[in-house]
């Protein structure tokens, strides 16, 4: 058992928990809590065994982290609520140390920088481009610690991007539905160009998996890589997908302005003050 994600997962449960008691919001948690899970799943055995028998299952296991654990632990609001599991003396001393200290300026701007959809996603590509470049994939899969490493940066760099473009507070992308829509596409194409890459090279890209003596499924090692590039390909994809066309459509939807019926004004004779 792996202890770092067994204890992450059971810390973020209990302060969730903890924060939200008299105030249940029952949708929110059930997105948290089901976020919590498939982090555990994923990474925990029998999932994070097999994961080193296939290259596909590996590829599972990020897709599960950025695009399907990351939204949802993002949809559960869990910022502000897990912060007030904390005693209000520290809380307000830290609260006023971020907004008023040395280093509150340059917090503010670097968040401000950060949580802007172009670079979101300019991270979260750069994240996911470098952790499978050969060298530091197989690193990764040979290493403990380097592998914590890797999932601990995706599910950063994902929750980073799905932060702000979902609402987390006290995050947010102050930004109209189409805006919102195209960046939702964007996010995709950063897994879109490593799965062609994946998918059209010749040889297996990735020493640990080509020279491994039983692959799981019996996968030859370009049909295990090639299997990894459609789980990137359309699993990687489909939260991007649903909720670009969830916003595409909250921008065609009519305003309740735009719904409302037209009133002709009344003569001010005709006004009624009672």
């Amino acid at each position: 058992m792996s202890v770092p994600p067994l204890v992450a997962c059971a810390v973020a449960a209990a302060l969730y928990a903890l924060g939200g008691r008299g105030r249940h919001r029952w949708a929110r948690e059930a997105c948290f809590y089901a976020g919590v899970a498939i982090t555990f799943v994923c990474l925990e055995p029998p999932f994070d065994d097999w994961a080193d028998t296939s290259f596909a299952l590996h590829m599972t296991q990020h897709v599960l982290l950025i695009s399907f654990a990351a939204p949802l632990l993002v949809l559960g609001r869990p910022w502000p609520r897990m912060w007030l599991v904390f005693p209000a003396g520290p809380r307000h001393a830290v609260a006023r140390g971020l907004a008023r200290g040395r280093w509150s300026a340059p917090l503010r701007a670097a968040t401000r920088t950060l949580t802007r959809p172009p670079v979101a996603v300019c991270v979260l590509g750069a994240t996911l481009g470098l952790w499978h470049v050969p060298y530091l994939y197989d690193a990764a899969a040979g290493n403990e610690a380097i592998h914590l490493l890797e999932h601990t940066s995706f599910m950063a760099a994902a929750l980073l991007y799905w932060g702000p473009l979902l609402e987390a507070p006290p995050v947010r992308a102050r930004i109209d539905h189409l805006r919102r829509a195209g960046w939702f596409a964007a996010g995709a194409v950063p897994g879109w160009i490593l799965a062609i890459v994946l998918a059209e090279s010749t040889h297996a890209l990735y020493p640990f998996y080509a020279t491994l003596d039983h692959r799981a499924f019996g996968l030859s090692p370009l049909g295990d890589q090639q299997v990894g590039a459609g789980v990137m390909w359309v699993p990687g994809s489909l939260a991007n997908f649903v909720l670009f066309i969830v916003y595409v459509y909250h921008w065609l939807e009519p305003t309740p302005a735009d719904a409302a019926p037209a009133v002709e004004p009344q003569p001010p004779e005709e006004l009624s003050w009672t």
